[in-house]
């Protein structure tokens, strides 16, 4: 009976399941929305079980759906939201608080307490000292839960990302490991010397009891015997870090860039670690038969939540997909800067506190203008991170390969595109998050034998390139004026 490879894309805003076969192809989806909590200002939390709940859901439908049995799932990868930060107890299994998700912005005092090592967390993690990774989270659980730093230090609890999260639950409590790409976005990973910290995990008051054990991205490195097989888990990926892996982004220099809840840009640095000066983040892209692949990423944390939020909150549109017709609707953005801050602004700037905010509307100004310019500033905050890129890594980058659901706005790619003066290049397959972990499983239990063989089963679907420079430069420029202000 023909195999399968079975990806779990444990996301944001949903869980889904993917199959793919040997061509890469995907064979059915199955997806399950997952509830968003907002218990104060700035805070955004998950029910852990929920997203187990939802997960194992999905992997039922998609074999129901497929009419696959479990017996033909060679191998199962995961991809996750990375930084969201789960603890439970180890004896019951049960989560002893919701998830902090990564966009969360409460422990940003904490963050502030520790300004004075910034350049410590920097050099080991290649990270700056930001509510957005695992472990302020950690700290501020420990800290205000009853009981749960005594349960830490006496090893009740464990920590995990939510990769950890499934594969405990899928393993039925069995293996507590995360790979080196989730690692590294913890504050808590030398990404030189590839161990947890002392140092790091001493200024953080974190008990080291509590943490992972770090595996490879690749490889048989759990199994899961849920569904009446033994099923190797052989991927294990943040889910920038599989979409790099899936656009086959393996040399010095390839970049691509997702365009999901946030935007998450990340080029390939090659075996060496390249320390930033513009604001970008150094971290592991991926762990691949013993070797470690350096990336530097930039991260906007408003991309397709801009789109989310003048459909829920504005009723500008009914359906997402509805934002390209509105946005052609006008010639251009009407004198219009959107600047998307609603969770703060990430790389370069690292600004947690900036709102956002709308500028230059007139009597003139209809929603079409409004909604232009939301898709220019989604392509204007890539333009950001990129523009710092180059001057890190001292290159031109030329071509950028974009997945995501935002990259099927044709309007969108060609406004990037103009916006970067480089081509842009979609590829067939655009669940690239979910394809990468695929790939990185496949090649764990030998599905594909070498990276030669998934490079020729990847697709290009369309390629955008550069026109209107004068244009293009007016709305950086008005960008550039704009964004000032607010800073």
């Amino acid at each position: 009976m023909e195999q399968y490879i079975l990806a779990l894309d444990a996301g944001t805003t949903s869980s889904r399941s993917i199959l793919f076969n040997r061509f890469g192809k995907v064979i059915a989806i199955a997806q399950n929305e997952i509830t968003q909590y907002f218990p104060n200002v700035g805070w955004v939390e998950h029910d852990p079980i929920e997203i187990w709940e939802t997960q194992l859901l999905s992997i039922r439908q998609v074999l129901t759906t497929a009419a696959v049995e479990a017996s033909q799932i060679a191998a199962i990868g995961i991809a996750n939201q990375r930084e969201t930060t789960v603890i439970w107890d180890r004896k019951s299994g049960k989560p002893i608080h919701n998830a902090i998700v990564w966009q969360d912005r409460r422990t940003t005092d904490i963050c502030k307490n520790l300004s004075a090592y910034s350049n410590i967390f920097k050099e080991k993690t290649g990270l700056v000292l930001d509510p957005y990774f695992s472990g302020t989270k950690i700290h501020w659980l420990l800290e205000n839960i009853p009981n749960m730093r005594q349960m830490a230090e006496e090893n009740q609890v464990a920590f995990g990302t939510i990769d950890s999260w499934l594969v405990w639950n899928l393993t039925s409590g069995k293996e507590h490991i995360t790979d080196s790409t989730n690692a590294s976005r913890t504050l808590l990973f030398n990404i030189h010397s590839l161990q947890w910290d002392d140092q790091l995990l001493g200024l953080l008051d974190i008990p080291k009891c509590i943490l992972p054990q770090v595996v490879e991205s690749s490889g048989e490195l759990a199994f899961s015997e849920l569904f009446g097989h033994s099923i190797p888990i052989s991927g294990i990926a943040g889910d920038q870090q599989a979409a790099l892996f899936g656009q086959l982004c393996l040399d010095k220099g390839d970049i691509k860039n997702t365009y999901g809840t946030g935007c998450f840009c990340v080029i390939n640095t090659g075996n060496q670690p390249v320390q930033s000066s513009t604001g970008m983040l150094t971290t592991i892209g991926y762990q691949l038969s013993g070797k470690i692949h350096y990336a530097l990423e930039g991260s906007i944390f408003v991309a397709g939540a801009l789109i989310q939020w003048l459909r829920d909150q504005l009723d500008f549109i009914v359906q997402a997909k509805e934002i390209e017709k509105l946005a052609l609707s006008v010639r251009d953005n009407g004198g219009v800067t959107f600047i998307p801050a609603l969770s703060g602004l990430g790389a370069p700037y690292w600004k947690p506190h900036t709102r956002g905010a709308i500028l230059g509307i007139t009597r003139g100004t209809k929603k079409g203008h409004i909604a232009r310019a939301a898709l220019e500033a989604i392509a204007l905050r890539t333009y950001d991170i990129i523009s710092e890129m180059q001057k890190d890594l001292q290159t031109k980058i030329t071509s950028l390969r974009v997945d995501g659901g935002l990259s099927n706005n044709n309007l969108l790619m060609r406004i990037q595109s103009n916006i970067l003066n480089a081509k842009v290049v979609r590829p067939k397959t655009t669940e690239t998050t979910a394809l990468g972990v695929a790939f990185l499983s496949g090649l764990g239990v030998s599905y594909w034998n070498s990276l030669e063989e998934i490079s020729d089963i990847w697709e290009v679907d369309r390629v955008f390139h550069p026109s209107m420079k004068k244009e293009s430069n007016e709305i950086i420029n008005q960008w550039q004026t704009n964004i000032a202000r607010m800073l």
